[in-house]
């Protein structure tokens, strides 16, 4: 039962005061066995708690997505594998990407204005592109979409720069030396979510050197998210963007 149907019943007086009381504590989070699972994230935080699916079984992610559906209606699951998907497709509606690796099951009642605009700098970059546009668009975000933009060919950036400078925030993922974001941030004044990922050869360090090489940008107006978080960058995007639009979180 949702926050805004507890306090329906409260006024109207179906409920005692004592009864709402102990509903709000119970309906805070729910035990599905393997996880706690907090229902009470998006009122504090802004958005749903999100299953991080590497690493659990197949049954434990349909079991945690069960009592998440049977609460919100919808559920996020990233990092995930087929065999996740097979799990939780036994019963719901889920939805796939074997790319970005994200598994989806409803969608959120949420259409937010603004634009967030993801850009990679190579197609090797592409998975963890993709999972920050799908989470930014499972939550209800329009998302444009730019890859293989890369400083190695930096005239590509020109033809897209209407677009990075309409956006309320801007994605920028890349490998190797991690030069994008900075040329980005140089250029545009939407604020730059920068997104080190682990593609590049030996000095490169599985990321090591891009995320170095990001968070001593001299260009004002980037953060930078862990290596290869494309869900972080996604979800921080979005809650910049609802701000944005909403004036609140």
């Amino acid at each position: 039962m949702s926050l805004d149907t507890l306090l329906d019943e409260y006024e109207a007086g179906r409920i005692t005061r004592t009864d709402l009381k102990r509903k709000l504590v119970h309906s805070s989070f729910a035990d599905a066995g393997c996880a706690k699972i907090d229902h009470h994230r998006e009122l504090r935080a802004g958005g749903p708690e999100v299953v991080y699916c590497e690493g659990k079984t197949p049954e434990q992610v349909a079991a945690i997505f069960t009592e998440i559906v049977r609460h919100s209606g919808y559920a996020l699951g990233t990092r995930a594998s087929q065999e996740h998907h097979d799990a939780v497709g036994k019963f719901f509606d889920a939805r796939y990407d074997c790319v970005s690796r994200l598994l989806c099951v409803g969608t959120p009642p949420v259409d937010l204005t603004g634009k967030i605009v993801v850009v990679s700098a190579g197609t090797s970059d592409l998975p963890v592109a993709e999972e920050a546009a799908g989470t930014a668009e499972f939550l209800g975000n329009r998302v444009d979409r730019h890859y293989d933009c890369g400083v190695a060919g930096i005239h590509r950036l020109f033809f897209i720069m209407d677009d990075l400078a309409d956006a309320s925030v801007i994605i920028a993922v890349a490998g190797m030396e991690g030069a994008l974001p900075s040329v980005i941030g140089g250029m545009v004044s939407p604020p730059v979510i920068a997104v080190p990922t682990s593609v590049g050869y030996g000095a490169n360090f599985q990321g090591l050197a891009t995320l170095l090489a990001m968070m001593n940008s001299c260009a004002p107006g980037i953060a930078v998210v862990n290596i290869d978080n494309g869900f972080g960058a996604g979800f921080m995007a979005h809650k910049i963007n609802k701000r944005a639009v909403t004036g609140a979180v």
